[in-house]
């Protein structure tokens, strides 16, 4: 709720249905109306949607049928050639030897060759191994000069063939087209659905930049692997220019690495590090993809959501494209935000085993194989495909810099050479893009009922109350302005049925033989994903609900629940500050968020408000009689949608308390990260086996990942990144923020700065049956996490002894990480924390 994303545009709710779907029927595009619309008593609604994909003709049942549509792909018949489509040309023979040459040729790469060859020559100087003194120095410097370009050239040519995309065959792409729609509509037999409305839109959008030589640069989200297939299918279908899209090289392995490459997949390393010619490269390739107008796509959060909702922008491609016109290189680009949404995402059980820890299997074609049969075996629903209305990026940026200079500072907005400018329009510009992916996307039957059932108390839920729940959700997603997906006039009971078989026994189970049929979780963690879905909608009412909780929580009668706005107003703030990385707030600030939150509170009778006679102002906030009379449905509804999140910070909280170091520890022990995070989910799992943790999904991988994350930034913990990528980045807790120690016991004692940070964060969370907070978390939770804390302190340790012969600084801990900081590394901490508290003072926000 605080002012976080300042360039996102505050839209009015919209109550009403969006436009209808389109329907596609060979050459022929019409409007297909499918917003949901009661009809009338004794109407039978006979008008039945069409999806975009149609399930296509299998060999085996409709032999002739089969043989006539490969038939139109082989000859290309009618929009299958893909010959008369709008944008630029892609698809012929010469196309990649085309790409590489403009990139090889580029200034910037060319400069940037020079240089390093340059940078070498001046270490060999210094090494002796060119003798200035040498009467031919200048001959055989420009010689090796020469040797070091050609070799740079070199490796640069094979970077960028193994990077490029290579669409060179329209009889490639036809046949690509027709076999992976029958895999795809195989799984998804409902087929992918998009908005007239916006797909027309798009078109129009597309033939503009056309005539201007701009490209469209598409930024979905990412749910899943099929993210790459949707794109390219629809592209090809509605006759446009098919995107490059931005891969990650796991996935370029033996034939399907291939296939992907000649269908437009551009690969890229997951991490560059300090490679300048690498760096260099990737950037002339996308100066020249936009330079040329061609379409490009990468996904906005870098890799797939395991968690279901969006994950922090990743800036690094996004980084390259606001480059390409700060620096005058291009003029400008079309952003077109793009939201996936499925009934189910087929990698949700192992994205499971990942968040609990399971370290992800490396992409082999034996998995992909094996899995992919496996896939078509199943009814997974449907997608949903929104596009968000495109915006030009050279316009978003004259904006930002226009708005930003009205605001008094000392730096000069319109400097686009200055890195706090570069930083500042990124930033924006990335959380601009998720807010509008948000705005268009489609909640699911899935995740509606997901939601539900993973925000009742009880067991289970009969069908009645399901319906009911269900039903009133759906109005609460639209009344917030959001977007249910269309079933025409199909009654809500069987959209539901619906969505209980695609999601499918494993998840949510069924008893029979009671006075009505009553559903129950049977994996909440995988449920969580789809309950993730629809929580952006509802994160005020949210936060308001989690703040109030910290009365509510004490019980007694209804004046002792009531809370004074002041308090309200700072629990809020700190909830909002704390998931700064986990959700996307409206940009209107904190005050006028968090009054609208209670004013809707109101208006639905979730709470009441008292208010000052003379102001007007809020002085206190409290439930409502009608909620408490509802057995407070509605509220505990929200406290519900926060709480595994809740839980999850204060876990991590708890968690680094045990990084203080042992009494007697004099010089500090740097902690791997990533064994830091795999102790605070061993004890996450303890404690919710010994009941002291609510939520099973608060050992989430990615949500304590973010919690740290967030830690860092506040400097509540340090990291340290070694400029040598084989060497992971290790952590140790500040030293302000250390927990003081029984001088003699060494027993940690629960006060301090960080005690009571922890507290603050366990004000709002879910009270459990058998524990009380403030006592549990003094004595056994604090005495677990000291132990596995000192675990990690003693792996650090013995494998910094055993490597003693290496030197001070060189010793490294079991799990590869030097234990202890060498004289670089100490430089780039103290560079990165001057830095962090720079920004921090920069961005003017509150802090933890």
């Amino acid at each position: 709720m605080a002012d976080e994303q300042d360039g996102r545009d505050n839209k009015p709710a919209q109550v009403e249905d969006s436009a209808p779907d389109l329907r596609i029927l060979g050459d022929r595009i019409t409007l297909q109306p499918s917003g949901f619309v009661a009809p009338a008593k004794g109407a039978v609604g006979d008008e039945k949607e069409e999806a975009l994909m149609k399930n296509m003709a299998r060999f085996r049942s409709e032999p002739l049928q089969f043989l006539r549509e490969v038939s139109l792909y082989v000859s290309g018949t009618g929009w299958r050639a893909y010959d008369d489509i709008i944008g630029q040309p892609v698809f012929y023979p010469g196309y990649t030897e085309h790409i590489k040459s403009q990139v090889m040729s580029a200034t910037l790469l060319q400069t940037k060759i020079a240089q390093l060859a340059e940078m070498r020559l001046s270490v060999e100087e210094k090494q002796g191994l060119l003798n200035k003194n040498d009467r031919n120095f200048e001959t055989k410097r420009n010689q090796r000069r020469s040797v070091l370009v050609h070799s740079l050239q070199e490796v640069a040519e094979q970077l960028t063939d193994n990077m490029v995309c290579k669409m060179e065959s329209k009889t490639f792409i036809r046949g690509a087209y027709y076999m992976v729609t029958q895999l795809l509509l195989r799984a998804y037999h409902q087929g992918i659905h998009v908005s007239s409305e916006e797909v027309l839109r798009l078109r129009n959008v597309a033939r503009e930049a056309e005539k201007k030589g701009q490209s469209i640069i598409f930024l979905p989200c990412h749910r899943s692997h099929v993210d790459y297939v949707a794109s390219q299918l629809l592209c090809y279908r509605l006759g446009l220019t098919m995107p490059v899209i931005v891969a990650g090289d796991n996935l370029n392995f033996p034939l399907v690495g291939n296939f992907l490459q000649h269908a437009g997949a551009m690969f890229i390393r997951r991490s560059f590090g300090d490679d300048q010619l690498y760096s260099t490269l990737v950037q002339a390739y996308i100066d020249v993809l936009l330079q040329g107008g061609y379409n490009f796509e990468c996904f906005i959060e870098g890799g797939r959501s395991r968690t279901g909702k969006l994950l922090p922008p990743k800036f690094g491609i996004l980084s390259f494209i606001l480059d390409s016109i700060l620096s005058g290189r291009v003029q400008d680009a079309v952003i077109c935000p793009v939201s996936y949404q499925y009934d189910k995402v087929v990698e949700t059980e192992g994205y499971v085993t990942e968040l609990l820890g399971v370290p992800k299997k490396k992409e082999n074609l034996a998995d992909f194989l094996s899995g992919g049969s496996s896939v078509l075996s199943l009814r997974l629903g449907r997608v949903d495909v929104r596009f968000h209305e495109p915006w030009s990026l050279k316009g978003f940026v004259d904006e930002q810099v226009a708005r930003l200079s009205k605001v008094p500072s000392s730096i000069n907005w319109k400097d686009m050479k200055n890195s706090v400018v570069r930083q500042k329009l990124l930033r924006t510009l990335g959380y601009k893009v998720l807010a509008d992916i948000n705005d268009v996307s489609v909640v699911m039957p899935t995740a509606l009922i997901g939601t539900v059932l993973l925000t009742l108390r009880g067991r289970g839920v009969g069908r009645a109350e399901l319906i009911r729940r269900v039903e009133w959700l759906t109005a609460r997603v639209r009344a917030k302005g959001g977007r249910v997906a269309h079933f025409g006039n199909t009654p809500v009971p069987d959209v539901i049925e619906r969505g209980l078989e695609v999601l499918g026994k494993d998840l949510i189970g069924v008893v029979e033989g009671l006075a009505e049929p009553t559903y129950y979780a049977v994996d909440r963690f995988q449920l969580s994903f789809y309950r993730n879905m629809t929580i952006h909608l509802f994160i005020s009412e949210a936060l308001v609900a989690a703040a109030l909780y910290t009365r509510v929580k004490r019980g007694g009668g209804p004046a002792i629940q009531d809370i004074s706005y002041q308090d309200l107003h700072d629990q809020v703030l700190f909830l909002s500050s704390l998931f700064r990385g986990e959700f996307i707030y409206s940009g209107e600030g904190l005050a006028v968020n968090l009054e609208k939150t209670l004013m809707g509170l109101e208006a639905d009778n979730v709470v009441f408000l008292e208010r000052d006679e003379l102001t007007g102002a809020i002085t206190k906030v409290g439930l409502s009689d009608a909620e408490r009379a509802a057995g407070r449905e509605n509220y505990d509804f929200y406290c519900f949608l926060i709480w595994p999140f809740i839980e999850a910070s204060w876990l991590a909280s708890v968690s680094i308390m045990g990084l203080t170091p042992p009494l007697g520890q004099k010089d500090d022990i740097w902690i791997q990260v990533s064994k830091a995070q795999e102790s605070a989910q061993l004890l996450g799992k303890t404690l919710y086996h010994q009941g002291d943790l609510s939520y099973f999904e608060a050992v989430n991988k990615e949500t304590l990942k973010n919690s740290y994350q967030r830690f860092e930034e506040e400097g509540i913990i340090q990291v340290v990144k070694s400029k040598d990528p084989k060497v992971p980045p290790r952590m140790r807790l500040a030293p302000e923020w250390r927990p003081a120690r029984d001088n003699i016991s060494g027993v940690l004692i629960a006060s301090g700065r960080l005690w009571d940070f922890t507290e603050k964060i366990a004000s709002s969370r879910r009270e459990g049956k058998n524990r009380r907070d403030g006592a549990t978390v003094s004595t056994r939770v604090v005495g677990l996490t000291d132990d596995l804390g000192q675990k990690l302190f003693e792996a650090a340790i013995a494998g910094t002894d055993s490597k003693k012969g290496k030197g001070k600084g060189k010793g490294k801990g079991k799990g590869g990480a030097p234990a202890r900081l060498s004289k670089e590394d100490e430089k780039i901490l103290t560079a990165d924390l001057k830095e962090s508290k720079r920004r921090r003072t920069l961005e003017n926000r509150a802090h933890l």
